[in-house]
């Protein structure tokens, strides 16, 4: 079963999709994103679009389950879900891909997104990563996601609803005044090149939280230049590196891409941005979003996210030399 469920409270759909308990655990040894599974090309590849095996959203969803009443809305869920590998090797660490690769990733990424939005039932296309187990990560083998919705998802609208209220006020986009804001204060900037910065935003509600941001006001990976889709790919390798070096390991995060949706009435003020969110606050302390954060979204960062914006700035410096 899947199906789309309305909360009339927060005023936002959720995906039910029962049938995703069913997923299997991988057999030992074998991976289906790797060349020999017959599941991918035999000759390998650099990057892939691999469909979802399954997908919480589809093109062509069921009828719903008869549960709907006057307060319980139901709709088909439709949309789409894919899977993005980001090389053949199992063991490949996003760090480490060559320039080359990288941009033939961002450039997966484009496809992808430019291939969903162009679908009249899709309204918002979400490209994100999870890594590491702590993120409930099952499949090793190095990937993202992107979703095609048939709504614009809650977190996104209340983002909409503040830059769309602050364009109204000042006739400017709230995304580029902070940024513009943080690299004048500048205890916060990570690095930066000619196309994104990257920083630890003033109100980050967690410890080692980031954001990438377009130097240029854009609203979606449509409108970047290929100089500047080829610049998100290398900082957002350089970015996974930065992490990686912190504290030596494999650094779990979630990755965010947030652009705007696909009807195009926001573009004038809402601007593309990554946020990355890590679960861990130490290299052996979880970060745990608990009661407050996940039960009233009262967050609380038990650091401060210039001493953090430190340490970042010194691990990416470390990246740096090893690269």
């Amino acid at each position: 079963m899947a199906e789309l469920r309305y909360n009339p409270v927060t005023k936002d759909w959720v995906m039910v999709a029962s049938h995703r308990q069913a997923r299997p655990q991988m057999p030992q040894g074998w991976c289906p994103f790797c060349p020999g599974s017959g599941r991918v090309p035999e000759e390998g590849f650099t990057v892939l679009r691999y469909p979802n095996d399954f997908p919480a959203l589809s093109q062509t969803p069921p009828e719903p389950d008869d549960v709907a009443a006057e307060l319980f809305r139901v709709r088909p869920a439709y949309g789409r879900c894919e899977v993005l590998l980001y090389s053949d090797r199992h063991t490949a660490a996003i760090r480490d891909l060559s320039d080359a690769h990288v941009h033939k990733l961002a450039e997966l990424w484009r496809e992808c997104y430019v291939d969903m939005a162009a679908d009249k039932g899709i309204e918002y296309v979400y490209i994100f990563e999870n890594r590491g187990e702590v993120v409930g990560v099952t499949m090793p083998h190095p990937h993202g996601q992107a979703y095609g919705y048939s709504y614009i998802p809650k977190r996104i609208q209340e983002e909409l609803s503040g830059a769309g209220e602050y364009y109204r006020e000042h006739a400017r986009c709230l995304f580029c005044d902070l940024l513009e804001e943080e690299k004048g204060d500048g205890r916060r900037i990570l690095f930066a090149n000619q196309h994104f910065t990257v920083y630890v935003p003033f109100f980050s509600p967690v410890t080692y939280g980031v954001h990438l941001c377009a130097n240029r006001h854009l609203p979606n990976l449509a409108a970047m230049t290929t100089d500047e889709l080829h610049g998100l790919g290398e900082t957002v390798r350089d970015l996974a590196g930065m992490y990686d070096a912190l504290f030596d390991m494999a650094f779990p995060y979630m990755m965010c891409m947030h652009s705007a949706p696909t009807n195009g009435l926001s573009d004038i003020f809402y601007h593309f941005h990554i946020e990355f969110i890590p679960p861990l606050r130490a290299a052996d302390k979880q970060q745990f979003f608990a009661s407050s954060e996940s039960g009233a979204g009262a967050w609380c960062n038990p650091s401060r996210p210039e001493e953090k914006a430190e340490e970042l700035r010194r691990a990416h410096s470390k990246y740096l030399e090893r690269r």
